[in-house]
């Protein structure tokens, strides 16, 4: 019941928070509940085989037997260190919105209680249908944490994000009944598990669009490329960063877009393959695109967050890339990325935060000269833009740098233009850290009625985690790489065949629930 306790225990959390009667001691409670949440992660490692290629602690009941639709959840190197992160940015948000959320703070606790729940349901469900509920129910509490506790555009902002996502999500799940119906026709038992899917052979015919499995790899792949979200499905991203509050910022950065790029990587590739292998093109030329205006959009915001919004399609645009190149160095890199991005971005997010709640502005040409006045901050901004821009021994490199070279390696003329990315997020980032920090000081910083003061204690301790990590997966990245390899090298040499099994360790337990029903 591993996976289960760290799925529902966010619940458990969210009711717990409601019900709490003093709201002076109400952030300390949400915090140490989410550090609690944290160690029964991490209990993952007591239990997690690497060198496997199957899912583990898997949890599998029957749910909806007429339909074939079962409680099914596990986890492999793929989904492990998704889990993890969410785990982890969590107790860092609610710490980070100390002074940020001040209003409706119960509320707030509860929506983001409710996501965390949501966004682990969806990377460790085995399950389409589950997976289905876990993907839809992540929209609920982002929907009102932006839309309460967001800007002045909060309301168009909140209903941009939903009417984009929904739309993908409706096309999903039409494809999602219409392979339970062909494993009915496969097996003679109607089946919603992904396992089963994988087992389907669906016809593929190549130069139509109207073949049935491009059909549906487009109908799974339009709702995780809005998710993601990718250029041109893009436009919904900067006003929903621009509205949110900060820490609705930093989960949207920092795991929410990681369930489109994990949606490729554990539904689209491995079900879809003929087609995926066709259109590939497409998707590392969106990519590309992807990565260059995204760049190049950023050189132009005068707003330091939506900067930082279109930098983050500049860099969903690597882990599409990396994903498409069908090798084990592009896979490893877009799924490494994946957590760098969470790290570095939702870093850049609370750092952001951190300046509007002293200036009440996000206006670039309003600051100058802060590094004479803040120096604790400029220290850990310049390091989390260091990350930003892949500078060695940092976490951001490793991530690039291996998906470049699995781009070499499969289609060299994208890599020549993707690497033009790299320059141009140095371009951005360091003449936004130029005009900021250096120069001559801006209103903002020379008003001697509000004088600015460096971070505390409290923000300090939000920082540091993250930079650690800035650094431990910069120098030490197999550390990390090491646990997802198996499952990586699995999915690369059998994706036309993804016959995903259950680790050996996990199937009497499996064999055990099943009978019990």
């Amino acid at each position: 019941m591993v996976l289960s306790s760290i799925v529902f225990l966010p619940l458990l959390f969210a009711l717990i928070v409601a019900v709490w009667p003093k709201q002076s001691t109400l952030r300390p409670l949400a915090l140490g509940l989410s550090l609690i949440e944290f160690l029964v992660s991490l209990g993952i490692f007591r239990h997690f085989n690497p060198a496997s290629t199957g899912l583990q602690l898997v949890e599998k009941y029957t749910w909806i037997e007429r339909f074939g639709i079962q409680y099914f959840m596990g986890i492999d190197g793929i989904s492990l260190w998704l889990v993890l992160l969410t785990t982890f940015l969590t107790p860092i948000i609610i710490l980070g919105s100390w002074s940020s959320i001040t209003e409706r703070v119960k509320g707030f606790h509860v929506a983001l209680f409710i996501l965390q729940t949501a966004m682990l349901g969806t990377f460790l469900a085995m399950d389409a249908i589950f997976f289905y509920v876990f993907w839809e129910l992540s929209l609920v509490p982002m929907y009102f944490m932006v839309g309460i506790w967001g800007g002045a555009r909060r309301i168009y902002a909140t209903v941009k994000f939903f009417i984009y996502t929904m739309a993908g999500s409706v096309l999903m799940l039409v494809a999602i009944i219409y392979m339970m119906y062909l494993t009915q026709e496969a097996t003679g038992t109607m089946s919603a598990s992904l396992l089963d899917f994988y087992s389907l052979k669906i016809p593929f015919v190549g130069g139509t669009f109207f073949s049935l499995q491009t059909l549906l790899f487009f109908a799974f792949a339009l709702a995780f490329a809005i998710k993601v979200p990718v250029f041109p499905l893009h436009t919904w991203l900067p006003d929903a960063h621009v509205e949110a509050p900060t820490p609705g910022s930093v989960i949207l950065a920092g795991v929410m877009l990681k369930m489109g790029t994990y949606g490729f990587m554990r539904w689209v590739i491995p079900l879809f393959p003929e087609a995926s292998e066709y259109w590939a093109w497409l998707f590392m030329l969106i990519g590309v695109v992807g990565i260059i205006y995204g760049a190049l959009v950023a050189m132009v915001q005068p707003d330091v967050k939506k900067l930082v919004a279109y930098s983050s399609v500049s860099h969903m645009g690597y882990i599409l890339l990396g994903l498409f190149t069908f090798n084990a160095y592009g896979m490893a890199g877009g799924l490494y990325q994946m957590l760098n991005h969470g790290i570095s971005t939702g870093a850049l997010f609370l750092l952001i935060g951190m300046i509007y709640e002293r200036t009440h502005s996000r206006e670039i040409s309003k600051y100058g000269g802060l590094a004479g006045v803040l120096p604790i901050f400029t220290i850990a901004f310049f390091i989390i833009t260091l990350s930003s821009i892949a500078v060695p021994m940092t976490n951001g490199f490793v991530g690039e740098f291996f998906i470049l070279l699995g781009t070499f390696q499969a289609q060299p003329v994208f890599a020549y233009f993707a690497i033009t990315g790299v320059v141009l997020g140095a371009v951005y980032m360091l003449w936004m850290f130029k005009r900021v920090f250096f120069g001559e000081k801006g209103e903002l910083v020379k008003d001697e009625h509000h004088p600015l003061h460096d971070l505390n204690a409290r923000e300090i301790a939000v920082l540091v985690p993250l930079i650690i990590m800035v650094f431990w997966m910069g120098l030490f990245p197999n550390h990390f790489l090491n646990y997802s390899k198996a499952s990586i090298d699995f999915l690369v040499n059998n994706r036309s065949n993804y016959n995903l099994t259950i680790h050996p360790g996990d199937a009497s337990s499996v064999q055990h629930a099943q009978g019990g029903n």
